[in-house]
């Protein structure tokens, strides 16, 4: 049997009920496929702040680095001493975004099916910022040749290893941020030349953020820094049904943490009405990841099948109400569960 120790951070708002319903479908993947996950929780978030005066506690930090990896959930006001600070101190440098049509979800476009790799720990999310006087305020914006190289790398590897058009576009606006865009996109282009077997084009942000809207169903890989990686990612998940679909991975080259990419929603909090998908699709990531970097072929073949158990169940039109249903989030957990399970 294949055993993993996994930080879970349940989070903040409706963190707790989407982490229950993501564990309801863990266990039975647990017992179809031969896999042990032992889950030691770990503190974090809004409620870590006021009860222990840290969002990040030392003592969550080191279960984390003793762990395989991290699945967490949404945390609220403070996400950034949460997940931004887990970013550097793992050196997690890719962000994957996925958005992909899922049966009966609304979508803009059939067919969509892309991936936003993020760089995740340079450009102005460093929080170098500092006061002029009070009337003036400067933010650095930090990019470098390895933090690009590295990212753009990576996004080749995944189109490399995706099934749909293998192509990579790298989006920046260098044609204004001359110095630290005009480096981003100067790298990539030195990296592209050593993979001919991958197509590769580049676009300005402005007009990514059109062409999302446009033409999301011809994007395949997108690479791009950090802020504009993190607003076009969430402009990506509304073209496939909301951020109740996306879900996303912070990856380095020895650790990960899964997550779903959305807030907290505090005022849904114990209604059990949010939707589970962003957070069931992570751990369908991490089964997968651990898979890769553990050489288990247990962990893929139950990271595809979260997904494909996810994908029986909404063809079967059970939906959320975020996507015109009225399921409860346990009752969709348990549905995804129950599919896995009748598996032969």
């Amino acid at each position: 049997m294949s055993e993993y120790t996994i930080a879970l951070m349940p989070g903040d708002g409706i963190g707790p009920e989407l982490t229950q319903a993501t564990l309801t479908v863990l266990d039975a993947v647990q017992r179809k496929h031969g896999i042990e996950l032992n889950m030691v929780e770990v503190e974090g978030g809004d409620d870590a702040l006021r009860r222990l005066g840290t969002a990040l506690p030392e003592k969550t930090v080191e279960t984390i680095r003793n762990a395989h990896a991290c699945l967490k959930g949404p945390v609220g006001e403070t996400a950034a001493d949460v997940i931004v600070k887990l970013r550097v101190l793992f050196d997690l440098y890719a962000n994957l975004r996925p958005a992909k049509v899922y049966p009966n979800v609304p979508s803009l476009k059939p067919g969509i099916d892309m991936l936003i790799v993020r760089e995740n720990t340079e450009d102005v999310y460093r929080g170098l910022e500092l006061e002029l006087d009070k009337d003036t305020m400067v933010c650095l914006r930090v990019i470098t040749r390895r933090g690009s190289e590295r990212i753009i790398r990576y996004a080749f590897e995944c189109a490399r290893r995706r099934k749909k058009k293998n192509r990579v576009t790298a989006v920046h606006k260098s044609n204004v941020m001359r110095k630290t865009d005009g480096l981003f996109s100067n790298v990539f282009r030195e990296v592209a030349k050593q993979y001919t077997d991958i197509s590769s084009d580049e676009m300005y942000v402005d007009n990514a953020a059109m062409q999302l809207i446009r033409r999301p169903d011809e994007f395949d890989v997108i690479v791009t820094t950090n802020m504009f990686g993190d607003i076009l990612s969430d402009e990506a998940a509304v073209t496939v049904g909301g951020l109740g679909m996306a879900p996303g991975a912070n990856i380095g080259d020895d650790f990960a943490l899964f997550e779903p990419v959305h807030g907290s929603a505090p005022k849904y909090a114990g209604q059990q009405v949010a939707n589970p998908t962003s957070m069931i699709l992570a751990s369908s990531m991490m089964l997968d990841w651990l898979g890769v970097r553990y050489r288990d072929q247990r962990c893929r073949d139950a990271g595809a099948g979260v997904e494909q158990a996810l994908v029986e169940t909404l063809t079967a039109g059970l939906m959320t109400r975020d996507l015109g249903g009225s399921a409860r989030t346990d009752e969709f957990g348990a549905a995804v569960s129950k599919r896995i399970a009748k598996w032969k």
